[in-house]
């Protein structure tokens, strides 16, 4: 039974990886989660190394034609796919939805940009072109961009439909074929996704998924010399292992890992919409994304208004299950839960300004929820600022200076994003210069999923781009021809 065509309800169903254009299971199976409730949403194949291995085998014999279809071609594929994805959106919004506890709205839009990043990439690759290099007259000199063959995707369960196409999506546009491991809590939406790929008409073998959890499906897929190409998404621990791995067989990886991203907020700054910007970006996916504005560092003479300003914004959120569509779902497990509180309980001589605590909404007290919480004064130094808590928690701190701004923009190990909020052109241009991330976003914060805008990080944020034109060059290498005339 395909994904897409399980009712709500259905607790029996069980989740399975997706080889070769046919659904795999195994003896063994975990409890998917719903974290709104605490219940289960059914059981999830535990993919093995053999499966690693048996996907890998089918990507590299489709490979072998794929990568020898015209651009046209997987153009048109992907396209379709694209209308697909598009036409079940409801579907997968609720899978999505259910999976991660994400509010419906969200889930919603992330299933209609994972369409967008398919049809991107399927229009994209029509003007994806090599060079002519004119080094003399009796040679003729051009370089070609040829697929590495079969790429791996370790994904993180924050963004299940976004993250999926943001990293196949150019993946198979360029010409190779991929192997998948979706979150271990998140599963439902990439099996769908690749099942939609074959109705779509991709070959089999192409795209295919294998369920199950890091540290055996995942550190299989890391680990497994068949791989030409790694992407990960998740924690810098384990991001430096999957590099491990692949530095051992010399294969190339992109890592998008965590931030800890700043909005810097000048005395000119227009202090409501900073207010209201932040508090919407920290409330986005219960703060559990990577580039969660968590930090805001607020000129002195601006500060107890901004403060205000955001705790209200805050005092307004509705909070409960995913399906229900609140301003705020739950946290993605009670695991997640503990760690969000253990960084609040350890937030020092930071002042609680709202929030502080797990919340408990009528009905709903076996769900993982944290209220919405904004901490002021905290010490630059602590845990709390230095390190990624993936959660709908908000610290302020004050400075005097523009230099002393950017000195706490950068005073952490991440690089992500950032945010200048002025309205001094010299100074927007000055300051986002000098704030060390990928990206940085002058009087707005994030750009409402950006499928055209390269994206990555600094320092332990990771490395390589994923998302735009420049993604494409990730997935392939260089050749360089010479031909004597």
């Amino acid at each position: 039974m395909s994904q897409l065509d399980v009712s709500e309800g259905d607790l029996k169903h069980v989740t399975e990886s997706f080889i070769d254009g046919v659904s795999v299971g195994t003896p063994e199976v975990y409890e998917n989660i719903d974290p709104s409730t605490g219940r289960s949403l059914g059981e999830v194949s535990r993919g093995t190394p053999e499966q690693i291995d048996r996907a890998v085998t089918a990507a590299r014999a489709a490979q072998r034609a794929w990568r020898t279809t015209t651009p046209e071609q997987r153009a048109d594929l992907l396209c379709r796919l694209a209308d697909l994805i598009e036409s079940r959106t409801e579907e997968l919004a609720r899978l999505e939805s259910e999976d991660s506890g994400k509010p419906l709205s969200q889930a919603r839009n992330d299933a209609r940009v994972c369409a967008r990043y398919f049809r991107f990439y399927g229009r994209a690759i029509d003007s994806y072109y090599g060079l002519s290099l004119p080094l003399r007259p009796d040679l003729h000199v051009y370089t070609r961009r040829e697929p590495h063959g079969v790429t791996g995707h370790i994904l993180a369960w924050n963004y299940p439909l976004q993250l999926l196409a943001r990293g196949v999506a150019p993946a198979l546009a360029a010409g190779n074929c991929a192997v998948v491991k979706p979150a271990d809590e998140t599963p439902r939406t990439a099996v769908a996704v690749a099942e939609l790929a074959v109705q779509a008409g991709l070959p089999r073998g192409v795209f295919n998924v294998v369920t199950g959890l890091g540290a055996e499906a995942g550190a299989a897929l890391a680990a497994h010399p068949g791989i030409d190409h790694l992407g990960f998404v998740g924690s810098t621990r384990v991001g430096a292992l999957v590099a491990t791995a692949a530095a051992e067989r010399v294969s190339p990886v992109t890592l998008e890992l965590g931030g800890k991203s700043a909005h810097l907020v000048f005395a000119d700054a227009d202090v409501e919409k900073a207010a209201r910007v932040a508090a919407a970006a920290i409330l986005q996916n219960a703060g559990q994304t990577c580039s969660a504005g968590s930090r805001v560092l607020v000129h002195e003479s601006v500060h107890a208004e901004l403060v205000e300003r955001i705790a209200g914004h805050f005092a307004e959120v509705t909070i409960g299950r995913g399906l229900d569509d609140p301003d705020l779902g739950p946290l993605v497990s009670r695991t997640q839960q503990d760690r969000v509180r253990g960084y609040v309980r350890s937030a020092g001589t930071g002042e609680i300004v709202f929030g502080g605590s797990a919340a408990e909404p009528q009905g709903l007290a076996d769900g993982a929820y944290f209220m919405p919480t904004l901490i002021d004064g905290v010490d630059p130094a602590a845990p709390i600022a230095q390190e990624e808590i993936f959660g709908p928690v908000l610290t302020t701190m004050r400075f005097s200076t523009e230099e002393e701004a950017v000195a706490l923009a950068n005073g952490t190990e991440y690089a992500l994003l950032g945010a200048v909020w002025t309205n001094d052109l010299s100074r927007a241009h000055r300051v986002a210069a000098e704030v060390e991330a990928g990206q940085v976003y002058v009087n707005t914060y994030g750009a409402g999923g950006g499928v055209e805008l390269p994206f990555g990080g600094f320092r332990k944020s990771g490395y390589g781009r994923e998302k735009g034109v420049e993604a494409l060059d990730g997935f392939t290498a260089t050749k360089m021809i010479v031909v004597q005339l």
